[in-house]
């Protein structure tokens, strides 16, 4: 019977000159994934499109990846800046802290922008079409990408006795709290959670009207995000004693059904 998860012991693996970490390898199947299904949904509904995700993808991926971490910095500065801080471990996204409404900002404003370009040498669809198609895609792509949390030991909640706990090295366990090992999995619960609304998003695809699907994937992760926030136990800066995540989700979760609702006048 399943006592706790373990936590891996080995998120590193050295090939020669070569070295593959775990929590590198989670995101870039997840863009992989992404890439692949919004490529499908996209030429199935536009088959004059081929190419176009791909094309995007370019200017959208390390887009996304460069607004994660700059989320990340602003967000904890003290670990790269001040007396204690180490401002060369700001390129070390490997070791994690990759923030994912940067990465949403910056990568969908990508996008948008390398959208744009190249519509102006071929006809393209709205840009709220290809962001529903691209809704699925993106957030199994979290889901696959949460698992690198894992590796690296990080991104769990509160202690518990439950069977499926994280048990959690020493070593990684927050100040106060190092006589427990075992902890909620929150990386697990977020994992789930984005895949199940994957899940509901393909479903749901043929039947909301243009640019509803990528706003009900954005307010449906943010109702998850507020859940597994209120959870977790690392160091996080307040804003009138909440979590600034805690926050975010709730503004972007806010703006989001707004947008649901504006977008239910275009058409199907």
């Amino acid at each position: 019977m399943l006592q706790s998860i373990p936590t891996p012991s080995i998120s590193v693996v050295e090939i020669g000159p070569f070295t593959i970490h775990a929590y590198a390898l989670c995101i870039i199947t997840g863009v992989a994934v992404a890439i692949w299904l919004s490529n499908r949904r996209f030429v199935a509904a536009f088959p004059d499109v081929r190419g176009v995700v791909g094309d995007v993808a370019i200017i959208a991926v390390p887009a996304g990846v460069l607004g994660g971490r700059l989320y990340h910095v602003i967000t904890t500065p003290e670990r790269f800046f001040g007396r204690n801080g180490h401002p060369e471990d700001i390129l070390k996204i490997w070791e994690g802290g990759l923030g994912i409404w940067g990465a949403i900002a910056l990568g969908g404003a990508g996008a948008f922008v390398g959208y744009l370009y190249l519509g102006r040498t071929r006809t393209l669809p709205q840009f709220r079409y290809f962001a529903d198609a691209v809704a699925p895609g993106v957030i199994f792509a979290q889901a696959i990408g949460r698992w690198g949390n894992w590796f690296n030991g990080e991104l769990f909640g509160r202690p518990t006795n439950l069977p499926w706990a994280l048990e959690i090295p020493r070593w990684a366990r927050p100040s106060g709290y190092e006589e427990f090992s075992t902890f909620h999995p929150t990386f697990l619960y977020e994992s789930l959670w984005c895949a199940l609304v994957g899940f509901i998003l393909l479903r749901l695809g043929s039947r909301l009207k243009g640019g509803q699907l990528f706003a009900l994937y954005v307010a449906a992760y943010c109702l998850g995000r507020l859940g597994f926030e209120l959870l977790r136990i690392d160091s996080a800066h307040h804003i009138a004693g909440i979590r600034i995540n805690v926050l975010v989700a709730i503004v972007v979760g806010l703006i989001s059904l707004a947008l649901f609702r504006r977008f239910s006048r275009n058409p199907r």
